[in-house]
Parts: structure tokens; C-alpha cells; sequence
């Protein structure tokens, strides 16, 4: 059972997968972040002009 779980420990195939994976999905979580702030402010940018287009009506 020693044997099993020091072999399982030592074996490194896939681990660049792993590593790439991790990567992409921290890259991933900082283009949605970046963009739902992009997205929010631009949101209140094309409100502001609407308002000030239609005379706050």
C-alpha cells in the first residue's frame, strides 16, 4: 500500500497539463474580471449620455 501511494506521489505525467490548465484559469478569471469592470463602466458612460441626449426625461 506504501509502494502504491510513493509511486502515485512520483509520477509527474500530466502534470504539465495540470500546470497549463491552472494557468489558462487564471488568466481566465482575469479577462471576466477585467471585463465586467470595462462592461460596468461603460454601462454608466452610455447612461450618462442618453440622459443628457433626452434631457433627463
Amino acid at each position: 500500500m506504501l509502494g502504491s501511494i510513493t509511486r502515485f506521489l512520483r509520477n509527474e505525467r500530466g502534470t504539465t497539463a495540470m500546470e497549463y490548465a491552472i494557468i489558462a484559469v487564471g488568466i481566465s478569471v482575469t479577462v471576466i474580471a477585467a471585463v465586467n469592470s470595462i462592461g460596468t463602466s461603460m454601462k454608466e458612460r452610455y447612461t450618462n449620455v442618453l440622459e443628457q441626449v433626452s434631457g433627463g426625461n
